[in-house]
């Protein structure tokens, strides 16, 4: 395991349009940045960061963080495909206190099946959207062949949502809207959880967001869970992207990160309630492949009770011609405290419509609708 940012004061100066705040300021800069421009020197990389500080002017906030290493047994860690945690490397910002092949065919493949709610059940039947994996694979092992082909159901896919699934329209989550949480991703997040020194989280609520080049995350804040003591966790795979954490309003210009293939953050503690965005995917600099840390071979040797399963070359092949020109993001909530029940709500609360899109969604600039490494050498 590599880094992990727990969370992350602006850098870059440009006219403010009218009556703009200074969050949307940055997103604005970056979303419009060059790839390969100087105008990304002042991102914080955590790739960098292996001597705790990074590059740009914000680097200075770099600063080392200690995890809880007795908290997770290395078997433990073995099992969800995670180095020993003497070997995490974390990682926190001063003024904010607080095996990848198998995730991203998680994600792919499995999360994206029904029971589960994703963007797609807006516009069609549950039937067509019944297993997008299956309907979408040769469409993506063909993609080399026929850059011109229409996108596959997969391509098209913007979020899927697990456990209690998150209403986008009321921005609530409700008792009524619930099926089982994957048992391998909880086990996942409840170990990096223990080991930033949250014991006992519980994994109820997943959003998974899918991005393509062009994709952006508007400006937002979780606040929807009703228990904020306990952290949010955000895994990234695929290619790279530009973050930005702010502070408790607009006007409060925001720190802009790298978040790379493998990056998991940990938001707690008052970085709980911030507000964020992700105004830009960079595409990779050698044209359409993938990072590095996303060739590293399967263990030889898995435990015999890991969470994690062998990923076929059939499987694999599928998963790398969509990250190359995509990112996949987990984000990891526990939504209610101890003994806590949620709130009665108005019959007509419940029957609203849980695809309904939302403010906080993707954004794609052809759409109308509008830290830590899993790998330790990288």
């Amino acid at each position: 395991m590599g880094k992990m940012a727990a969370a992350v004061g602006s850098v870059v100066t440009l006219a403010a349009e009218p009556g703009e705040d200074a969050f949307r300021k940055l997103f604005r800069f970056y979303r419009q940045s060059r790839p390969d421009s100087s105008d990304l020197g002042a991102v914080i990389d955590f790739s960098a960061a292996r001597e705790a500080r990074g590059t740009g002017p914000d680097a200075r906030k770099v600063i080392r963080s200690q995890l809880s290493v007795s908290s997770v047994s290395d078997h433990d860690a073995h099992r969800a495909g995670l180095q020993p945690v003497s070997k995490w490397q974390a990682y926190g910002l001063q003024g904010y206190p607080g095996y990848q092949w198998h995730w991203v065919k998680q994600c792919l493949k499995l999360y994206s099946q029904k029971p589960n709610v994703c963007n797609l059940d807006k516009h069609m039947t549950k039937e067509e959207t019944q297993d997008l994996w299956e309907q979408s694979k040769e469409f993506l092992r063909l993609k080399e062949v026929n850059k011109r082909r229409p996108r596959s159901l997969l391509e098209k896919l913007r979020w899927v949502t697990l456990g209690y699934h998150y209403n986008w329209d009321s921005k609530k989550y409700s008792a009524d809207h619930y099926t089982p949480f994957p048992s391998d991703l909880a086990f996942l997040s409840e170990q990096v959880a223990a080991a930033c020194g949250f014991q006992g989280f519980r994994a109820e609520a997943g959003i998974l967001n899918y991005y393509r080049l062009d994709s952006t995350l508007g400006i937002h804040v979780d606040r929807s869970e009703l228990d904020h003591s306990k952290p949010l966790l955000s895994f990234s795979f695929g290619q790279s992207a530009i973050f930005l954490l702010g502070g408790l309003k607009r006007d409060e210009a925001p720190t802009a990160m790298f978040m790379h293939s493998g990056d998991i953050m940990v938001m707690s503690g008052f970085s709980r309630l911030l507000n964020h965005a992700v105004p830009r995917v960079l595409p990779s600099s050698q044209g359409e492949g993938l990072p590095c840390c996303l060739e590293t071979p399967l263990p030889a040797v898995l435990p015999r009770d890991s969470v994690v399963e062998p990923c076929s070359e059939e499987d694999w092949q599928v998963c790398t011609s969509y990250l190359k020109t995509a990112r996949v993001n987990m984000t990891v909530r526990q939504v209610l405290a101890i003994d806590q029940d949620f709130p009665s709500e108005p019959t007509e609360e419940k029957k609203r419509d849980i695809t309904t899109e939302g403010f906080c969604h993707l954004d794609d600039e052809n759409s109308q609708v509008k830290r830590a490494k899993l790998n330790p050498d990288s």
